[in-house]
């Protein structure tokens, strides 16, 4: 590429950059702190990838997301996943009209641009399933009929780590569906005197919506073409091959951690990721601290340790930290 394409690029970055920044101001005037759900939120929106947030209740997830929809004049719905759902309350089924002797699709909440599926693990398989065909094919069967799901389209998935009693684990595949797992945790004291200070006030903040829908997807399109260089590809191709072939990297003592490594899907979201996270730094290209960035939240959920490394305490952020001190970016 050629070095004036990437001038021009970083200049339109800038420039489009300007939104996305409102846009995280106006989430500010409500959510106080947790800035890494914000922007990975954020980068999911620039992506099109689905994002799972992992924290115990109480922690803003539900605010955030709702608040990024306000910002954006954006359909959101909330759906509360419990046991006794069925998939026709997430995608919607057939209604008879006896008028007309016909059937006709009434749509559920899937048909929205942000989706958030609280407490995911609480739904039986088949939910879970008709969910998945809506993440990877961006569209939802109803009676015999396809139908498009508009976009942007985005799925936020909320579960808590707690409590496990009566929950369905997502299974391998539905996880990988996931850009990202982000890990909520709780805020910083000062965070939560800002944040007792304006909740024990009841005064409704009002939002403003700060960027159009148009607006939204001509962003989508440049992060789409923000430059990754050979080098930066092949530092990411050996981070995920490093997951599934330790040995070769020097990292023989991971042979009997990992079970599974990262799929090619990991490769691609990391990819992504590292173009949306240098966007929001106003940059046209990608460097190797992006990946760096984004590597705990597109890997995390994607490995699949052993019991070896339960019995070492060993969470999968131990794992990459590892592999990210030993792969290098080739010269």
């Amino acid at each position: 590429m050629a070095d004036i394409d990437v001038m021009a690029l970083n200049q339109t970055v800038k420039e489009q950059n300007i939104f996305i920044g409102q846009m995280m101001a106006e989430m500010n005037k409500v959510v106080v702190g947790q800035k890494e759900m914000i922007e990975g939120i954020t980068m999911g929106l620039l992506t099109g990838g689905h994002i799972l947030l992992e924290g115990v209740p109480g922690l803003a997830k539900t605010l955030t997301i709702s608040t990024l929809a306000k910002t954006i004049s954006l359909q959101f719905q909330r759906i509360q996943f419990t046991p006794d759902l069925l998939p026709t309350d997430l995608i919607g089924t057939m209604i008879f009209n006896p008028k007309t002797g016909d059937f006709s699709a009434k749509k559920g909440p899937i048909f929205s641009n942000i989706v958030l599926a609280d407490e995911i693990n609480r739904a039986p398989a088949k939910v879970q399933s008709a969910l998945l065909e809506a993440m990877a094919e961006k569209q939802v069967t109803i009676g015999d009929q396809s139908y498009k799901l508009d976009h942007p389209f985005l799925v936020l998935a909320t579960q808590n780590p707690l409590e496990q009693e009566g929950t369905y684990p997502l299974p391998e595949a539905q996880m990988d569906r996931f850009m990202f797992k982000i890990n909520v945790t709780y805020p910083t004291k000062a965070d939560e005197l800002e944040i007792v200070t304006r909740m024990g006030v009841n005064q409704k903040t009002e939002l403003q919506s700060v960027i159009s829908k148009e607006q939204l997807l001509k962003v989508v399109q440049t992060v789409d073409q923000i430059y990754v260089d050979q080098k930066v590809k092949n530092y990411i191709v050996d981070l995920i091959m490093a997951t599934r072939e330790p040995k070769q990297y020097g990292l023989a003592r991971l042979e009997k951690i990992i079970n599974v490594g990262g799929s090619p899907r990991a490769s691609i979201s990391l990819v992504r990721a590292a173009k949306a996270h240098a966007f929001l730094r106003s940059r046209g290209f990608v460097t190797v601290e992006d990946i760096k960035a984004v590597v705990y939240k597109v890997l995390r959920h994607r490995l699949i340790l052993s019991y070896e490394a339960e019995a070492e305490n060993m969470t999968s952020d131990d794992v990459i930290k590892e592999v990210l001190s030993v792969v290098e970016v080739a010269q």
